[in-house]
């Protein structure tokens, strides 16, 4: 009976899966409007008069503002103000940005003849520009709600199926690049003009704004859970000093060299594969000479596997532990696969081989984030734990939005994808080493990253 009573919310399965379902279908329609335009690239072109390179600026715009410091202040304000106004926050920026972005390439702003913005800045078209800035404004929302969501599993699930449930909303999120390219070539499809590159992103972006009202209700349950802590005191009406969030608590993430590893790990790996996901249909267009819908039809596959794969090696990590030999393993499929795709497809450009590599390189998608992200809470004190993520999202983004503008340029000098190929290649190999040097200092140190999380 005592035992009961003592129960919260977080202790109720039902409870537990259900703040999961709300928070990951609100990064589910994040992911899904952040590769909205990516199958759509040629008509782009078509319609706005977009280049391969200003399509790479656009893309790079969603990281920008982040690498300029945001992602540090996003940090600062999740440990200070807490998940609940962060989350909020966050999922308020992308429905804004969203907004911003449609209206960049809708035929509103063709008919309003903003040409002021066609001669500022750079020779980038205009629509290119408001668009990039709403992009910005989104990404802002989207890397804090992130972080916000890895820190809320990580409060929800502590001690129980926490790199299970960290997996099962990455692979969530993850549908919604599929979603993206499944659906973005069918709505375009209805449409004439510029309309076939609106109409997507206005359908994703009204989804953004039923993530914003799921995670309302998530922040219902929270103070619920929040109110029954007290009630039980397993939390304090008023917080100790000890345990508040400091500006100069953030000199111990910097101090700490696996927090380095982690970061740099992250932001080598993850610049292998999103930038690529922006330029993998025209890739496919390019090397296999099949249409914009056929190159959409095989890369929509990628995150498959990775759906159903991370969510079960998350469970064999809270189980069976290993998260620092996954790391490893994944940055080497990841270098074969780029490899394939730089070397053995122009060579032999069989729609087959790309499905297949493009399958693989979505169990690297799945074996590297699985065990990274769980990772964190066992290297970083926990009232600072919002701002490790967020800096890591930092680091990240600074790749992120680099990347881009570099695999457009030199798709542009090159004239193919080999020289892109061979960078992305060269991240999974740098990747490799650093996993190699986690594992081996995570040994040393005992840190628990190859130990179970369930306790």
């Amino acid at each position: 009976m005592v035992e009961k009573l003592q129960q919260t919310l977080r202790d109720s399965a039902i409870a537990r899966w259900s703040v999961l379902v709300l928070v990951a279908s609100m990064m589910f329609f994040a992911y899904m409007f952040v590769d909205m335009l990516s199958p759509l690239a040629s008509l782009l072109n078509d319609h706005l008069q977009w280049d391969r390179g200003d399509f790479g600026t656009y893309a790079a715009g969603e990281y920008l503002l982040n690498v300029f410091g945001f992602l540090i202040i996003a940090g600062i304000i999740l440990d200070k103000m807490g998940n609940r106004f962060t989350g909020l926050l966050s999922a308020s920026l992308m429905v804004i940005g969203a907004a911003i972005k449609y209206v960049g390439i809708s035929e509103w702003f063709g008919a309003n003849e903003m040409t002021w913005l066609n001669s500022w800045w750079t020779e980038m078209p205009g629509s290119a520009k408001l668009a990039m800035f709403g992009f910005m404004i989104f990404g802002c929302g989207c890397e804090m709600a992130g972080t916000t969501v890895s820190k809320i599993l990580a409060k929800w699930f502590k001690g129980k199926e926490m790199a299970f449930a960290m997996g099962l909303e990455m692979a969530i999120a993850r549908i919604g690049v599929f979603a993206a390219m499944a659906a973005a070539p069918a709505i375009s499809a209805h449409y004439a003009g510029i309309s076939q590159v609106s109409m997507p992103m206005l359908f994703a972006g009204l989804l953004l704004v039923v993530g914003l009202l799921n995670f309302f209700v998530f922040t219902i349950m929270d103070s619920k859970l929040e109110k029954q802590e007290i009630e039980l005191g397993i939390l304090s009406a008023q917080k100790d000093p000890e345990d508040e969030f400091h500006i100069s608590d953030l000199g111990q993430i910097f101090r700490s060299k696996m927090f380095w590893i982690v970061a740099l790990l992250c932001v080598l790996y993850y610049s292998a594969i999103f930038p690529f996901q922006r330029f993998a249909t025209d890739f496919l267009m390019f090397t296999l000479h099949i249409d914009n819908a056929e190159a959409a039809g095989l890369f929509k596959w990628f995150p498959i596997l990775a759906m159903v794969l991370t969510p079960v090696l998350g469970a064999f990590i809270d189980n069976k532990g290993k998260g620092a030999s996954m790391m490893l393993v994944g940055a080497i499929i990841m270098t074969l696969c780029h490899c394939c795709f730089a070397f053995i497809l122009p060579v032999y450009p069989s729609k087959l081989l790309a499905f297949i590599t493009i399958l693989i390189l979505g169990v690297s998608f799945s074996l590297v984030p699985a065990s990274m992200w769980p990772s964190v809470p066992k290297i970083i004190d926990e009232k600072v734990l919002g701002s490790a993520y967020c800096l890591i999202f930092w680091v990240q983004n600074v790749g992120l939005c680099l990347v881009p503008l570099l695999i457009g340029k030199l798709r542009e000098a090159t004239g193919g994808y080999l020289v892109p190929m061979i960078v992305f290649a060269s991240f999974g190999v740098i990747a490799f080493i650093l996993s190699f040097f986690l594992k081996a200092e995570d040994k040393k140190k005992g840190y628990g990253l190859e130990l179970p999380n369930k306790k």
